[in-house]
């Protein structure tokens, strides 16, 4: 009786689920230890220096442990159509192309948002916010994210994550550079569709392991659940109402310190370790 041969196919796909779930699981495994046993001051005077790619370094990071999962339908999806019109060899490669694109547009908009951060600790330092003031503008944000979950720019952009298949049939033309325009169209997608998300995570502290994995979950909802706008309206109204009650209730948000002194989270407050 002849052996079975396995299917160079479904080997390779699953090399590549297996790849992405372990650099996921590595990326959080980093974040939990950072949460938990590192302390590298960010919050500090405004100043450029090491502090730049310092942010960026952990933003990178973060961007694998939340978006990559999310993007697993896609990739995979991808490697199927490649695989199906090239070489499985080719296939390998231009997927890897495809998902390495995909994360340097996350990994660009980590400029913007350490831009927004330090303009707005200049501005709360200009403008002598009280504690409960920084909370009360975290809660608008919270608000506001809430807010840009019903809009037509919101439900576009998820379209084009929801339905993986109807994506790459339309802009596939086969070959690595395609795959690299592919994956940052991708990617300008999904930053489309979920950036306030991660803006809220700046209230909420930026390296607030639940509020990260919420987020995580909020998008993995949204990408893969049947129902298309369950998951959108069900963040929006629980945004819309977190956000209202920390603005009538600074209290509530995690960040907010009413002793007077610094309000800047435990989290964000990350200094090297002492030789």
């Amino acid at each position: 009786m002849d052996k079975v041969q396995p299917d160079p196919f479904s080997l390779q796909r699953n090399v590549i689920l297996g790849l992405l779930l372990a650099l996921a699981a590595a990326a959080w495994a980093v974040l939990v230890w950072q949460h938990a046993d590192v302390a590298m001051d960010m919050t500090g005077p405004v100043t450029l220096g090491p502090r730049v790619p310092l942010f960026l370094v952990i933003w990178v990071i973060m961007m694998v442990a939340m978006m990559l999962p999310t993007a697993v339908p896609m990739i995979l999806t991808f490697h199927r159509v490649q695989a199906g019109n090239r070489k499985l060899g080719d296939a390998f490669g231009t997927t890897w192309v495809f998902a390495a694109a995909y994360l340097l547009v996350w990994a660009c908009a980590g400029l913007f948002a350490y831009a927004g951060m330090r303009a707005a600790e200049t501005a709360a330092a200009r403008f002598a916010l009280s504690p409960a003031t920084t909370a009360q503008v975290g809660g608008a944000i919270i608000v506001v994210a809430g807010i840009y979950q019903l809009t037509p720019l919101k439900d576009v952009c998820l379209s084009k994550c929801r339905k993986p298949i109807d994506f790459i049939v339309a802009s596939w033309r086969g070959g690595a550079t395609s795959a690299l325009e592919m994956g940052l169209l991708h990617g300008a997608y999904c930053l489309g569709c979920c950036w306030l998300l991660f803006v809220i995570l700046f209230p909420l502290g930026i390296m607030n392991v639940g509020a990260m994995a919420a987020v995580t979950l909020i998008i993995l909802a949204e990408k893969t659940l049947p129902w298309p706008r369950l998951a959108p309206y069900t963040t929006a109204g629980a945004l819309v109402l977190y956000g209202a009650l920390v603005i009538a209730s600074p209290q509530l948000l995690p960040t907010f310190q009413q002793d007077g002194g610094a309000t800047i989270p435990a989290e964000m407050q990350m200094k090297m370790p002492v030789k």
